[in-house]
């Protein structure tokens, strides 16, 4: 099945496609907008992560092909849940380094510190039928100075206990057992191969 997933990042296209054959084998296909020749701007103008992955789905959706679009972020509690949909931006512009300084710099002489990692993951039917909702989560706290040099985003500000690491401490294979983006596709997963009936539906 060709699914087109609204993002044009090349790495993430890829990156999910693995994550989706690791659950399902070779059922989905997954193409970027710029492959089915979307081109416009998607306004992600909603208020939490399933708002905005369900603007970007149906969006993606409108290739005639299934749309899938994820959505996801940083929360801590102490931040009023904050940078919450603004993670990627929350500095104002899309720059690791000055959003993690920023998330520091907020975080100074409050010592609750918990934070998690959400992702909303959404797919839409050009036939109007019922969306696949999923979504996942992984819990730590932010550290006082960053670790590790690998993901991407917070990573290396986010401790991870049962691995006594940052998310930028584990490798890509560790990382995905137990992000917040593995869970929402291993959700999705199960759904999905319900909805096709690719397995009994246990109920």
């Amino acid at each position: 099945m060709t699914v087109v997933l609204a993002s044009r990042n090349k790495g993430k296209v890829a990156e999910l496609q693995r994550l989706l054959t690791a659950q399902l084998g070779d059922v989905i296909d997954l193409k970027s907008l710029d492959d089915v020749g979307i081109t416009e701007d998607i306004e992600e103008n909603g208020t939490t992560f399933e708002e905005n992955a369900m603007i970007k789905a149906t969006a993606a959706a409108g290739s005639g092909y299934p749309g899938l679009a994820d959505d996801s972020g940083l929360v801590v509690p102490a931040l009023n849940m904050e940078p919450g949909i603004y993670s990627a931006r929350y500095a104002g512009n899309h720059d690791d380094k000055a959003n993690n300084a920023l998330l520091l710099k907020k975080l100074e002489g409050i010592g609750d510190r918990r934070a998690a990692f959400i992702c909303s993951l959404v797919m839409v039917f050009p036939d109007g039928s019922a969306p696949i909702r999923a979504v996942g989560a992984v819990e730590g706290e932010i550290l006082l100075s960053p670790r590790g040099e690998n993901g991407f985003g917070y990573d290396p500000l986010f401790w991870y206990d049962p691995a006594g690491k940052t998310l930028a401490e584990l490798s890509a294979d560790e990382k995905n057992a137990i992000s917040h983006r593995g869970a929402a596709v291993r959700m999705f997963a199960r759904k999905f191969a319900r909805r096709m009936g690719l397995v009994e539906d246990d109920g």
